[in-house]
């Protein structure tokens, strides 16, 4: 079943989510309905859904990036680097499902080892480098009420908006 996002208003979108308690049929059927969610995506398109951005107040997320298929449940970083400095050449934008056609810079960690349990609910450590950290930590944040505009005014970063087929420079809404 495709899920409906919470608006960016949605005071869920705010606050640490709650640990997921047992891997159990309910939290099965919730990660099939976020992997339909998430697939169904295409304008924009999506590579990572955490559970409070369809309504549910739970530590879990999933990532669908090209081999980077993950469900994660009770995530906890272990280590993580030092953020990187924004620059000049810095191209990649990051958007986000709650904001859609949103899109800006962000220094994030270029490493992160978290201890989550996987979909079986087998207690896993990973380490994440490049790109695929960025995304870990992005979904992360949205299990702690942090959204990707946050980092953006933390960082005094533009935010720039996709409309049709060209990019305009906004101010944070």
């Amino acid at each position: 079943m495709i899920l409906k996002f919470s608006d960016i208003h949605d005071p869920i979108l705010r606050k640490n989510a709650k640990p997921v308690k047992y891997v159990d049929k309910k939290i099965a059927k919730l990660i099939a309905d976020m992997r339909e969610t998430l697939v169904a995506q295409n304008d924009p398109e999506g590579i990572g859904l955490a559970a409070p951005q369809v309504g549910r107040s739970l530590r879990l997320f999933i990532v669908d990036y090209e081999k980077l298929k993950r469900v994660v449940i009770n995530p906890k970083i272990i280590s993580i680097t030092k953020p990187k400095k924004l620059t000049k050449k810095d191209k990649t934008l990051e958007g986000c499902l709650s904001l859609p056609h949103y899109y800006g810079p962000i220094g994030r960690s270029e490493k992160i080892t978290i201890n989550y349990l996987n979909e079986e609910g087998k207690k896993i450590t990973e380490t994440f480098v490049g790109f695929p950290a960025h995304i870990i930590q992005h979904e992360i944040d949205h299990l702690n009420g942090i959204l990707f505009i946050d980092h953006i005014l933390k960082q005094n970063a533009p935010l720039y908006q996709f409309k049709g087929d060209e990019w305009e420079e906004v101010d944070l809404i």
